[in-house]
C-alpha cells in the first residue's frame, strides 16, 4: 500500500507569521506545540526562526527538548505546563522557561532552580490554567521579586470578536498586571485580530500560522494527496463499505484510496466529505475505515493516480466543518504514516 503524501509549505507558514507580526505591532512569538499542530516541529520552527521568530511556546517540557534540538541555543522556549515534577533537569539543561501556573509550582521552581528564568500564567477567566486573582495576590510580591520574564493569560473566546468574555478577560488581565514592569502577553491568533488593546508586549500566534481560522487571510499550508489503490465498477443496488451504508443508484466507478481514520481522517467524514481530482469533486461514499476511504469517480474523464483531501479546493476548516469539528483537530490528528514533503526555502 502506497502511503498518502502530506505536503507542507514552509514559506506559507513563514508568510503567515510575518503577516500576523505586522498586525501585532509588537514582538511576535510562535506557538509550535503538538508537533507544530501536526506539521512537524523541527522544520516548521527552523523556518519560523529564519523568518525572524525568537520566542517559541510549547505545551510540555518534552516538546521543548525536541524544539531546542532543532533550534539550538539562541531562541527562548516557554513551556505552558510550567514546572512539573520531574521537569527540573530538562528545564535547567535545555534552558527552557516554565510558565508557572500555581503557588505550588512557584515553590517547586524556587527550591529546585533558584535563579533560573521563569514566566507566570494567570487565569483571567478561562478556568483552565494559571493562577486565579486571589492566589496571584498572595504570591505576587515573591514572584515579582524573582523577576519573571513573561506574565501571560489566555483568551477563551477570541475566535468570536463580539463575545463579551473578550473585554472581560482584557479588563481582568490588565487589573491583575497593573504596575508590573515584566513583559505581558494575552493574544494568540484570535487575540491579535481583536486589535492593539490585546497585544501587550508579545503575541503568540498558533493556528493562524498553519492556515486555520479565525485568520481568514492565512495562506493555505497543507496539501494532502491520497493515492488510489483500486477502482471498481459497482452496479445499481450494490453496497459499498462497512455496514452497506451507501448503495449505488446508477452504474458507478468507485475508487479506494490509501488513508483512513488511523491517519486522522475522522470517521465522522463518512458519506459527507469530498475528495478532489483537480477541479472535479469526488464524493466520499460509504464509511471511512481504518486504512481506506471509498469515493465516487464516475464523472471523471480520466482516473488519476491520487485524489486530494486538503488543497486548493478544501481547507482544513472546510474539512473540519464537514466533520463537525475544528481545524485544530484536523491538523493535529494527521497521522504518522504520511510521506511528508516540505516545500519552500529551507525544505
Amino acid at each position: 500500500m502506497t502511503a498518502a503524501r502530506l505536503t507542507i509549505d514552509l514559506d506559507a507558514i513563514a508568510a503567515n507569521w510575518q503577516a500576523l507580526s505586522r498586525l501585532s505591532e509588537t514582538e511576535t512569538g510562535a506557538t509550535v506545540k503538538a508537533d507544530a499542530y501536526g506539521l512537524g516541529i523541527g522544520p516548521v520552527a527552523q523556518r519560523l526562526a529564519e523568518a525572524g521568530a525568537r520566542t517559541f511556546f510549547v505545551a510540555l517540557a518534552e516538546e521543548g527538548a525536541t524544539l531546542r534540538k532543532a533550534l539550538g541555543t539562541g531562541p527562548r522556549i516557554f513551556v505552558f505546563s510550567g514546572h512539573m515534577a520531574g521537569d527540573t533537569q530538562s528545564l535547567r539543561n535545555l534552558n527552557l522557561i516554565p510558565l508557572i501556573n500555581s503557588a505550588e509550582q512557584m515553590v517547586r521552581h524556587a527550591e529546585a532552580l533558584a535563579g533560573h528564568p521563569f514566566g507566570v500564567q494567570l487565569d483571567s477567566g478561562m478556568n483552565r490554567l494559571g493562577m486565579e486573582p486571589a492566589e496571584w495576590a498572595a504570591v505576587r510580591p515573591m514572584v515579582l521579586q524573582a523577576g519573571p520574564q513573561l506574565i501571560m493569560s489566555h483568551l477563551a473566546c477570541a475566535d468570536d470578536r463580539l463575545h463579551v468574555m473578550n473585554a472581560e478577560q482584557l479588563e481582568t488581565f490588565t487589573r491583575m498586571t497593573s504596575g508590573i514592569d515584566a513583559p505581558r502577553s494575552l493574544a494568540a491568533t484570535g487575540g491579535i485580530l481583536l486589535g492593539r488593546d490585546y497585544h501587550f508586549d508579545i503575541t503568540r500566534p498558533g493556528i493562524g500560522l498553519y492556515g486555520g481560522a479565525p485568520y481568514d487571510d492565512a495562506y493555505p499550508v497543507a496539501t494532502l494527496s491520497l493515492p488510489i489503490i483500486q477502482v471498481r465498477d459497482v452496479e445499481p443496488g450494490e453496497a459499498v463499505g462497512y455496514s452497506g451504508t451507501w448503495v449505488a443508484t446508477r452504474p458507478s466507478r468507485i475508487a479506494t484510496v490509501a488513508a483512513g481514520y488511523a491517519d486522522g481522517l475522522l470517521r465522522a467524514l463518512s458519506g459527507k466529505a469530498t475528495l478532489w481530482a483537480g477541479d472535479t469533486p469526488c464524493p466520499v461514499v460509504g464509511r471511512v475505515s481504518m486504512d481506506l476511504i471509498t469515493c465516487d469517480v464516475t464523472d471523471l474523464a480520466v482516473e488519476p493516480d491520487a485524489l486530494d483531501m486538503l488543497g486548493a479546493h478544501q481547507t482544513v476548516d472546510a474539512l473540519a466543518e464537514v466533520a463537525g469539528t475544528i481545524g485544530y483537530e484536523i491538523l493535529t490528528s494527521l497521522g504518522g504514516r504520511y510521506r511528508r514533503r516540505y516545500v519552500g526555502h529551507g525544505a
